[in-house]
Parts: C-alpha cells; sequence; structure tokens
C-alpha cells in the first residue's frame, strides 16, 4: 500500500488553523499579549499564527493550545494506534497546513497505550525552514536520518549531520534549522503529548540545567549482541 498523505498542501489549512486560534481567543475575552507572555512567546509570533503567516511546530502548537483550553490533536490526521509496529508504505504523513514544500511534514511512529510516555515522528525539513526557540517540559532526541541540521540550544548552534545525534533537557531554550538546499529527515522522540494522547499524565518538569548529549556517527561505539532466538528454535 502506497503512504498516505494528508498534510494539507494548500494555504487554506494555514488559515484555518490561525483562524480557529483566534476565535477561540476572543472567546475567552484574552488578548494577544496575554496569549503570548502565557506559552512563552512573541506577540508577533502569535499574531503571525493567526493570520496563516507562520506555520508553528507540534509542541508550540500544545502550548498556544494548553492556554486556549484546545486540544492540540484536534488540528492532527495522524491516529492513534494501540499497534507497536508501523511500516515504512502504510504509514500517513501528515502536517499543520501550508504548502508541502516549505511545511515540515511528520509520519508519527509511535503507539498509544496506557502509562506511555515517548512520542516519536519522523520530521520532513524543508529546506530553508527554521523553528521558533522555545522550551518546555520533559526532554527529547534527534536523530539526522538524513541531510544536515543546526540545532540551537541556549544559544548555541550546533551541526548535526546523517547519523549524528543529540539529547537534552526541553526546559533548554533550543530551536532548528535547515540550513541546507535539500529537505532534512530527522527522526524526533520527546516526553510531550503531541498527539494528545490520552493515556498517560504530563511529565515532570526537567531540574536544573542538564546535559546536552551530541553523539557523532562517525565516533559512536557499537555493541554486539546474542541474535535474537528465533520461534521454534532451541535454544
Amino acid at each position: 500500500m502506497a503512504r498516505q498523505d494528508q498534510t494539507g498542501e494548500d494555504d487554506n489549512s494555514v488559515g484555518s488553523l490561525g483562524q480557529k486560534l483566534r476565535l477561540r481567543r476572543k472567546e475567552l475575552g484574552l488578548t494577544l499579549s496575554e496569549v503570548a507572555s502565557r506559552s512563552g512567546f512573541s506577540n508577533g509570533f502569535i499574531s503571525q499564527i493567526e493570520r496563516g503567516l507562520t506555520i508553528p511546530s507540534l509542541t508550540s502548537l500544545i502550548s498556544v493550545c494548553s492556554i486556549l483550553e484546545m486540544k492540540a490533536s484536534d488540528f492532527l490526521s495522524s491516529k492513534a494506534t494501540p499497534e507497536p509496529f508501523t511500516r515504512h508504505n502504510d504509514r500517513i504523513t501528515f502536517g499543520l497546513g501550508g504548502p508541502q514544500k516549505t511545511s515540515v511534514v511528520y509520519e508519527r511512529l509511535s503507539a498509544a497505550f496506557p502509562g506511555n510516555v515517548l512520542r516519536s515522528v519522523i520530521m520532513h525539513e524543508p529546506p530553508g525552514y527554521q523553528s521558533e526557540r522555545f522550551s518546555h517540559d520533559g526532554e527529547e532526541i534527534f536523530y539526522i536520518v538524513s541531510g544536515s541540521l543546526t540545532l540551537e540550544i541556549d544559544g548555541v548552534s550546533t551541526v548535526l549531520n546523517q547519523g549524528d545525534s543529540a539529547h537534552f533537557p526541553s526546559s533548554r531554550v533550543h530551536a532548528t534549522w535547515n540550513h541546507t538546499d535539500q529537505t532534512t529527515v530527522v527522526l524526533h522522540t520527546c516526553t510531550v503529548d503531541v498527539f494528545g494522547d490520552v493515556y498517560s499524565d504530563p511529565p515532570a518538569s526537567a531540574k536544573g540545567e542538564g546535559a546536552i548529549a551530541i553523539n557523532r556517527a562517525a565516533k559512536r561505539k557499537r555493541y554486539s549482541t546474542k541474535p535474537i532466538k528465533k520461534e521454534g528454535t532451541a535454544t
């Protein structure tokens, strides 16, 4: 089966997202400044989202939606599954709207079950895409499947190439930038409920500054393990 695409490749979906957020803000009697200060963003960023000029990242959308008492999952076409496996040609790709050539496209990898705290996606970041600077609860891991990505953490930028990885507390201010002219594919895992699954409580806030683990592909140690015993074979 061919991979299904539900990314919403036109500008109307961006406007719809922004319009819904603006309508909800007004229903609650909140100003742009109030939403911005409570979510940790600038007035200009919230305004750009509402006007359909900026497409927020999943984690940023969650932060804004929490202030507006909305579910970020209402804007996603990704469906939860209890199955532990996904097939590369059978995953539904999704996004938050806008032209696909300038918007991040996601593939959901993680399942949903009671007690699960990990959420994982494959992100396809288009050339020139730059996320907003942000901090939030939890932790996350980036692994570069193909291409290169600039990861900024607390104002320090590090270029990650294919096979490199980074692991850090999400409480540190971070942002990504695809500084290349090709799409960069990233395996991203975090503890933020980016899909709106209802099975687990929000993760506790990360304490302190924490460490940043940048792991270069060429220097990563490899360990051998015993082969997995196939069913029906002798031990």
